[in-house]
């Protein structure tokens, strides 16, 4: 790969890391600037004018202010952005919508203007550049990056929605697309099957030296791929064809991918004898130069980031940073860590100890006043139009970077849970049961869902006395509910599609086990009165061990 690309990296990157350097010094200055910049620049929209945005000149006025506020309490401003109205959030155009998944069955719309996409581009930019000095040949062969489609739809004011990921993947100047293993038009197939094979198909015809996705279950699924059909991928790689890839394509990705193959006999027989040598075609031997992976390494996610060295070999990994669709917060500096240095100058962030998120007024602190070791709920103000957002993440502050914080996820808060990225909400757990109940007419008593990392799926502990049985339960009763989830998480359905979450497994209970779990519960904390049931559980509870129940799965 030619040698401008980290010399450009180099060149663009010193800027932007003496800026941060600069900010982390100062880190409380640093976040009094970012947000007069961002009230000042949005003070004219109508949601600056409704909380007076002219009058507020610090961090104290702005909280009395502007109340905090979920995304259900921004959604009217957005659909008015949707419908094509201007100067509602923000003041600048809005360049598309990324789409993440709700707390019920409308997925929730983050608006990206140019100024944020720049912003997020840097940061990412910087990524690059803190670790090249530690990497020098992670750019040296080709580049494997795994998105989401850019455009998934159309607003009716004909603004596009989709991944940010994937609008910042197109818009790769033509030096460093060449070094890219796979080209766009794959992360557009739709079929999640033909997707990863068309993946595979591309990022094995190449000596890759760097993979980069958010999930490491992304890369698991990858590796399975690549295994399971190498095959119909090594044959599909001498005669330069897209294989299976190219069943049920449109004629013009068809036409568009084939263009960039090319029969390769030589890498197809190195890559037979890889199979005759191990038995299996894994990454860690198509791909000896590969100098790093970049994904999320903490989490929920951080056991699956474990085991790709199985796969992918022992290469270092360097986490991505505290990302989602709603904004890119941190910069990790280091391997085989979660942590990184909080953006001062992204975004203005203030913070909610982990045990006050429920009281009335919770303390709120800035950057600066946190603790090393303490956990914290994180509220977001963007250029991207959130404002004093609840993002429902908990970080723990690991250490400092100069003055500036360093966090990492910890894991997602409040009535949620995330094993894969699905962001599975408990009103969508409740709505999915209410409707199975009106479905088949059933009577369910008290019910727990469990995630399970092992086995990558949700366990649900129900009780209940309907003589409906196993078969009943394996073939109609779990397949609707996981229609019903789908129906209800577009992340879910997308996880599940990709098969990077299992199908759901259901215990049947005992009429009674509801009650002594809540005796249990009542018996450590004395509260009667203020208990209430959890739906959506961290574990097994433990009467669920012990109480008799039969196990249903939906076959494999």
């Amino acid at each position: 790969m030619s040698s401008l690309i980290p010399l450009t990296i180099r060149w663009r990157g010193r800027a932007l890391a003496q800026r941060l350097d600069a900010a982390a010094l100062n880190p409380e200055r640093a976040q009094q600037a970012c947000l007069q910049e961002l009230l000042i620049r949005h003070q004219g929209t109508a949601f600056g004018r409704e909380h007076g945005f002219t009058q507020i000149h610090t961090p104290a006025d702005y909280q009395r202010a502007v109340p905090i506020r979920d995304y259900e309490a921004l959604r009217p401003y957005v659909q008015r952005m949707m419908q094509g109205e201007t100067n509602v959030l923000v003041s600048d155009p809005v360049t598309m919508f990324t789409l993440t998944s709700g707390t019920t069955g409308q997925p929730k719309y983050i608006p990206v203007t140019a100024v944020s996409e720049a912003r997020n581009s840097a940061l990412m930019r910087q990524w690059l550049y803190r670790l090249l000095p530690q990497h020098p040949r992670c750019l040296s062969h080709a580049l494997v990056g795994i998105v989401s489609a850019a455009v998934e739809g159309y607003t009716p004011s004909g603004t596009p929605y989709g991944s940010l990921s994937g609008r910042i993947y197109q818009q790769i100047p033509g030096l460093v697309r060449r070094a890219y293993a796979v080209p766009y038009p794959v992360f557009e197939i739709k079929d999640y099957d033909h997707r990863y094979w068309a993946i595979a198909r591309f990022a094995l015809a190449r000596d890759v030296s760097f993979l980069g996705t958010p999930n490491p279950s992304t890369l698991l699924r990858l590796a399975t791929v690549m295994d399971e059909h190498h095959e119909n991928l090594i044959r599909a790689i001498y005669n330069g064809t897209l294989g299976l890839a190219a069943t049920d394509l449109p004629a013009a990705t068809r036409r568009s991918l084939q263009s960039h193959l090319r029969p390769q006999p030589q890498r197809a027989k190195a890559l037979e004898h890889i199979v005759e040598t191990t038995g299996h075609l894994h990454p860690k031997d198509c791909w000896p130069q590969l100098q790093l992976v970049g994904c999320w390494t903490g989490g929920s996610v951080g056991m699956q980031a474990q085991r790709l060295a199985s796969v992918y070999g022992p290469v270092p990994l360097r986490d991505l940073g505290y990302l989602a669709s709603e904004a890119r917060v941190t910069l990790p500096i280091a391997d085989q860590t979660p942590s990184g240095v909080l953006d001062q100058t992204l975004n203005f962030c203030e913070f909610i100890p982990e045990d006050a998120m429920e009281q009335d007024n919770p303390p709120v602190y800035l950057s600066h006043e946190l603790e090393v070791g303490q956990r914290y709920y994180i509220l977001l103000t963007t250029p991207g139009g959130l404002y004093r957002y609840p993002i429902n993440d908990i970080v723990e502050v690991t250490g400092c970077y100069h003055r500036a914080p360093l966090l990492a996820f910890v894991r997602k808060g409040k009535d949620m849970s995330n094993l894969t990225g699905e962001k599975l909400h408990v009103n969508q757990i409740l709505q999915a049961m209410a409707q199975v109940q009106r479905q088949f007419d059933l009577t369910i008593g008290q019910y727990q869902w469990v995630p399970n990392l092992a086995e990558m799926n949700y366990h649900i502990y129900v009780e209940w006395a309907d003589s409906r049985g196993d078969r009943w339960i394996q073939h109609t009763l779990l397949p609707a509910l996981d229609q019903a989830l789908q129906q209800l998480n577009n992340e879910y359905a997308q996880k599940r599609a990709s098969q990077r979450l299992q199908p759901l497994c259901l215990h049947r209970l005992q009429p009674g086990w509801a009650d002594a779990v809540k005796r249990a519960a009542i018996a450590t904390s004395g509260r009667d009165v203020q208990y209430k049931w959890r739906v959506l559980c961290p574990e097994v509870p433990p009467h669920a061990l012990t109480s008799r129940y039969c196990e249903a799965a939906l076959p494999q």
